[in-house]
């Protein structure tokens, strides 16, 4: 099967061609199309990968501005796919060959959401004259993201997919922090996600108190590098509670407090401008406690739930989980606890249209119908 995804939720536009082929490893005991999907070695092989860019655009204006993406996003998505063309000129009739086209429909901002939309329904009615029997289908934007555990080069070690379940998956992002129990493949729970501020967001708001560009999280953790993360005791919200949620709003405004208490050059009665950072302030520090904190948070979580579930795996995704500091942290205490750690690729943690594609693949199988619209709050 060939996918062609279309990813353009944010500020990434990304467009993707994957083959799919899965082949249980034994006929032996296999029951159903679901049954043979778990016992199965998914054999998928990443033909195209294109990613856009948006950073240079909008970090002038600390964020993202979702008109600006949007002309963007229009800009990118005939370009890059003739850049695909261009690519796989050589092969005839190569549109007719794509199965399935896969588009993300949410959550995300929905000027950009229905660019891509559009462009795939377009581009699926051509598709559609010469190959009767292909196929469109919506996305959510966090399956995606769930499912790119499934370009680890970890994934290898595994004869079954069913042998990483029961799995503990941590979705960490600008707009989500989501615990899953993953039962299989196919199946999962949510344990808990963020009541407020995601992860990611937390990231990028602090950074913008320190006066950090765009795009604030990366920033944020280069500069928590050169920092002690013992230098400021920031709190840890909700880690001690018994359940699985996350709340980091928090933590964003003790650190925002702690700015303005230490600054040396604000008299009695003076307003303090967070844009006029007192140049004896350690934004290193600062920073490292910061993301310490946060660390410390999704690691005792999400550690809690492996033992409490007794899961063989945890699995790590989303924009913060490019964050290696979380990575080498969430491995550590996974060994400890005998589960192995599973996480994408550093560039396949960001948005891509990849993800987007495997997600597409799993929807498929299952026989699942979304709605091909934009909705800016899509659960999972």
């Amino acid at each position: 099967m060939k996918i062609l995804a279309i990813e353009t939720s944010c500020d990434e536009t990304a467009i993707a061609l994957i083959s799919v082929c899965d082949k249980p490893v034994s006929d032996k005991g296999v029951k159903n199309r679901s049954t043979s999907l778990i016992n199965s070695k998914l054999q998928f092989k990443i033909l195209n990968n294109f990613v856009a860019s948006q950073i240079k655009i909008h970090r002038p204006f600390g964020g993202v501005v979702p008109t600006l993406a949007k002309r963007e996003h229009l800009k990118n998505l005939p370009f890059l796919f003739k850049k695909l063309i261009s690519k796989n000129s050589v092969k005839s009739n190569f549109l007719c060959s794509i199965d399935l086209i896969a588009v993300t429909t949410g959550p995300g901002l929905e000027p950009c959401l229905w660019t891509g939309i559009k462009f795939a329904e377009e581009l699926y009615h051509k598709i559609k004259k010469n190959n009767p029997k292909s196929k469109i289908i919506g996305v959510n934007h966090l399956k995606g993201h769930l499912y790119s555990f499934l370009l680890s080069k970890e994934i290898l070690k595994y004869k079954k997919l069913k042998d990483i379940f029961p799995a503990v998956a941590l979705i960490v992002s600008g707009g989500h922090t989501i615990l899953l129990l993953m039962k299989s493949l196919t199946e999962y729970k949510k344990l808990g996600e963020t009541k407020d501020d995601a992860a990611g967001e937390s990231f990028d708001k602090v950074a913008r108190m320190l006066n950090l560009p765009y795009p604030g999280g990366p920033e944020l953790e280069k500069v928590a590098a050169k920092g002690n993360e013992k230098a400021v005791n920031f709190p840890r919200p909700m880690i001690n509670q018994k359940n699985y949620d996350f709340s980091f709003s928090g933590l964003k405004t003790a650190v925002f407090y702690h700015l303005r208490d230490n600054q040396k050059n604000i008299t009695a009665g003076q307003e303090f401008n967070i844009s006029k950072l007192d140049s004896a302030i350690n934004k290193a520090d600062i920073a490292a406690s910061f993301q310490q904190a946060v660390i410390d948070v999704l690691t005792a979580k999400t550690i809690k739930a492996a033992k409490e579930f007794k899961v063989k795996t945890i699995l790590v995704s989303g924009g913060v989980a490019a964050n290696k500091k979380l990575r080498l942290t969430l491995k550590k205490e996974a060994q400890k606890n005998n589960c192995a750690f599973i996480a994408p690729p550093l560039k396949f943690n960001m948005d891509n249209a990849v993800m987007i594609a495997l997600a597409a693949y799993i929807a498929n199988f299952k026989k699942e119908k979304i709605k091909i619209s934009a909705k800016g709050d899509f659960p999972l």
